[in-house]
């Protein structure tokens, strides 16, 4: 009866092997493409921001700032074909020289290097930023130009939509802090 029990431990312990190999090796497999296909996708992607814009973290908007010339405004609003087209010349019209985009990123890489930049470089960069508050509100002024009566009723309806949004955010986020102080003291008196 041993010998009997040797067999069966012998045959069963051959089985879970075979099984184990099976199912490692079709987890390995399983894995192996959506592997390939994450390192295609990154590679596809590299130089690309964490939101899937061009460049890094702002997504190529560079100087134009952060909702891309005042587009970010009209995301909602129905333009014609038209009026799409115009607000792209405008954009492109008023796109960095390239001896800027140069500058900045002589600088930024400068900063990456931990070297500091000169005082004849920040007073560029004052100047450069200025010029671009500038240019801002000449492209903002030429898009408003753009819009109809109706378009820009809309735009004002979201304005006061994203200010009540942000006050509703500060509201709670005081809220919030108040919140910790008041958890935080009684553990301070202890």
């Amino acid at each position: 009866m041993a010998f009997k029990t040797k067999i069966i431990s012998s045959i069963t312990l051959v089985f879970a092997i075979g099984a184990f190999s099976v199912f490692a090796t079709a987890q390995t497999t399983s894995e192996t493409p959506s592997a390939d296909a994450n390192k295609a996708e990154k590679h596809e992607r590299k130089g690309f921001g964490k939101r899937g814009g061009k460049f890094g973290r702002h997504g190529g908007r560079g100087m134009m700032g952060r909702h891309g010339g005042g587009m970010g405004m009209l995301r909602g609003i129905e333009l014609t074909e038209a009026q799409k087209e115009q607000i792209k010349a405008i954009r492109q019209a008023n796109k960095p020289s390239e001896e800027t985009m140069a500058f900045m990123r002589s600088l930024r890489e400068t900063r990456k290097a931990g070297g500091t930049i000169t005082e004849d470089q920040k007073a560029q960069l004052k100047q450069m930023r200025d010029a671009r508050r500038e240019k801002a509100q000449a492209i903002h002024t030429q898009i408003m130009g753009i819009l109809t009566p109706e378009q820009k009723a809309q735009l004002e309806a979201r304005k006061a939509e994203m200010r009540q949004n942000r006050e509703q955010w500060k509201e709670k986020r005081q809220e919030m802090r108040e919140k910790r102080k008041a958890d935080v003291k009684p553990a301070d008196v202890n």
